[in-house]
């Protein structure tokens, strides 16, 4: 499995049972903030702007904190200009990572950034060096007990969803990022609860990594997905699901 997949798995388990709501609505809240600013604030006619409220309201964010950050992004509420860049670099046993940030201060988030890597035996590279590795794939993520597969296929793909894949306790429904909404929008529409939709990128290629260098990779991309001004992060590992469950379970 991919490591977009093993660590969406992960990242699922953790934010069940974690109590940092404070900083996981600080990255929802700059999401929303920047998708108005880029698209305007309405969600009908802003694709990345009704994903973003969407996760939002399923982490139960208030809707006042909602309307807060669109105003900021129309420009209705003043606040500090945020900019998007993405970072990119190489994690232990060659593992590529790339991570994608939303920062008010190039400088700090490079240097903070370049700390994490090296710490755990990794480093920054330049622009596009690993970038190229990945591919953006709408993924939808839908519980086992909610659905019968068959039926969630049909829907799936007669709304222009690629594929839809078993993977432990979840279906993912994958899509090209231009048919992300549509899909989403007809599994909704036909009632299906959706445990999270977001246009992440996949690696072309994985990198098998195990025992300390696998413990390694996964206590890097803990520490960079937890970091306040990265809204998501990507990497190109392989894990066997053995060790998957000890880091989960651990």
């Amino acid at each position: 499995m991919s490591g977009h997949s093993k660590w969406s798995s992960i990242k699922h388990k953790k934010a069940a049972r974690d109590s940092k709501r404070g900083k996981l609505f600080t990255k929802l809240i700059k999401e929303i903030t920047i998708a108005a600013r880029l698209g305007g604030g309405d969600i009908n006619s802003n694709p990345r702007l009704r994903t973003a409220v969407t996760t939002a309201r399923t982490q139960s964010m208030p809707n006042d904190n909602i309307d807060r950050a669109i105003k900021k992004g129309t420009g209705e509420l003043g606040g500090g200009q945020l900019e998007e860049v993405v970072y990119e670099g190489y994690g232990p046993g060659g593992v590529a990572i790339i991570a994608d940030v939303l920062t008010d201060n190039r400088n700090r988030v490079v240097a903070e950034l370049r700390f994490i890597l090296s710490r755990h035996g990794g480093n920054l590279g330049e622009s596009n060096c690993v970038g190229w590795m990945f591919k953006k794939r709408g993924v939808i993520t839908i519980e086992r007990g909610a659905i019968d597969e068959d039926r969630l296929m049909e829907l799936a793909l007669e709304a222009g969803a690629d594929d839809v894949v078993a993977d432990g306790e979840n279906f993912q429904v994958m899509t090209a990022p231009d048919a992300f909404g549509a899909v989403r929008d007809a599994l909704e529409a036909a009632k299906i609860p959706i445990a999270s939709a977001e246009v992440v990128k996949i690696p072309e290629n994985t990198v098998r990594v195990s025992g300390h260098t696998a413990e390694q990779v996964l206590k890097l991309m803990e520490e960079i997905e937890d970091h306040e001004e990265v809204q998501s992060v990507a990497a190109n590992f392989d894990i066997s699901d053995e060790e998957l469950a000890q880091f989960s379970a651990a």
